[in-house]
């Protein structure tokens, strides 16, 4: 193991990985918004909405995040939209995201039961009460192990960012084997980053699961 090259060139992960979480964190917050209004339209079963969510949610889960990735960087400026690869990065985590945290949002919403909001509503609960005090709360208590799971799945999803010239972790590996073949040493930081990145997130989701059912019980 070369030393000297890590020290080199540790600092280039550490930029990689801060532009790795900036964009990762806002495309996963993006995608909970999305995931959010897609799971209420489906729970509410809005008519037309409810449709087009559905047609999302299949395109969204049935493309790899690279060929979503390839549309929105060189397919779009055929039609004269151009993004930058930061751009990229964001709308393809939060379209990819968006379906998957749907999913675990609407099995929460429906792991309520009909007993309770009916009992809710006939003390008088509007509808926007009955989400706020009875449903969330319960909701939020079973989505939390699927949203946890989403959220690493997306970090990790980070690594095809280099595909649209993104300078990101996997970006700078690649790019440092390339010109000095330290082939070891480059994949070893760049698993580093990625253990400094997502275990700390997985181990506050842990902990936060834990309280919520001790909370529930």
């Amino acid at each position: 193991m070369d030393w000297s090259f890590i020290q080199k060139f540790a600092p280039m992960y550490v930029e990689a990985a801060v532009l790795t979480v900036t964009i990762g964190v806002i495309g996963i917050l993006l995608a909970v918004v999305i995931g959010l209004v897609c799971a209420l339209v489906k729970y509410y079963r809005i008519p037309v909405a409810r449709q087009i969510v559905a047609v999302y949610i299949e395109l969204s889960r049935n493309t790899p995040l690279i060929v979503q990735l390839f549309f929105l960087y060189f397919g779009l400026p055929k039609a004269g939209i151009l993004l930058s690869s930061e751009a990229c990065g964001i709308i393809g985590l939060a379209f990819l995201g968006g379906s998957y945290m749907a999913e675990s949002f609407l099995s929460g919403l429906r792991s309520v039961g009909k007993v309770q909001l009916e009992s809710a509503e006939s003390l008088g609960l509007r509808r926007g009460q009955v989400m706020r005090y009875i449903v969330i709360p319960q909701a939020a208590s079973v989505s939390v192990p699927a949203l946890a799971a989403n959220v690493i799945f997306l970090l990790k999803e980070t690594s095809v960012f280099s595909a649209v010239s993104l300078a990101d972790l996997m970006y700078v590996a690649k790019d440092l084997i390339g010109m000095y073949y330290n082939t070891g040493e480059a994949l070893t930081m760049l698993v580093a980053a990625y253990l400094v990145i997502i275990l700390p997130i997985s181990i506050v989701f842990s902990v936060l699961e834990r309280r919520m059912r001790r909370a529930g019980n």
